[in-house]
């Protein structure tokens, strides 16, 4: 009971919190920046442009662009490589991919590169 209340002094104080806090958010840390890592490699390794305006097509096929951040998302649900998110050219919910540029011919790319979705990350 002693050690209990002199813990809560301490904080109250403005002492240092104990050890396994510490513990906590820097595994939690770790782990955060781990998976940020590993969606930026997996991505860049497959070819995939991040960090702002990508190409990307949803599953009824239609070419558009959006900004794609890896592990920040507010306009879209991430799925590890996929997002669901809003389709502004056929007006729908869908899972989206990233789309490789270099695979699209020049009208395609110019269509993707026309119609842009939410600017908000």
């Amino acid at each position: 009971m002693r050690a209990l209340s002199s813990i809560k002094a301490r904080r109250r104080a403005g002492g240092d919190e104990s050890g396994r806090g510490k513990r906590r958010r820097a595994t939690a840390l770790t782990l955060g920046v781990g998976a940020f890592v590993v969606e930026t490699v997996a991505l860049r390794r497959r070819g995939y442009r991040l960090g702002g305006n990508v190409v990307v097509r949803c599953r009824g096929g239609h070419l558009f662009t959006t900004i794609w951040i890896p592990l920040a998302s507010v306009k879209a649900a991430r799925l590890g490589l996929w997002r669901f998110q809003r389709c502004p050219v056929g007006r729908h919910w869908s899972l989206v991919t990233p789309v490789r540029e270099s695979m699209l011919t020049a009208e395609e790319l110019r269509e993707a590169q026309a119609v842009h979705d939410v600017r908000i990350p």
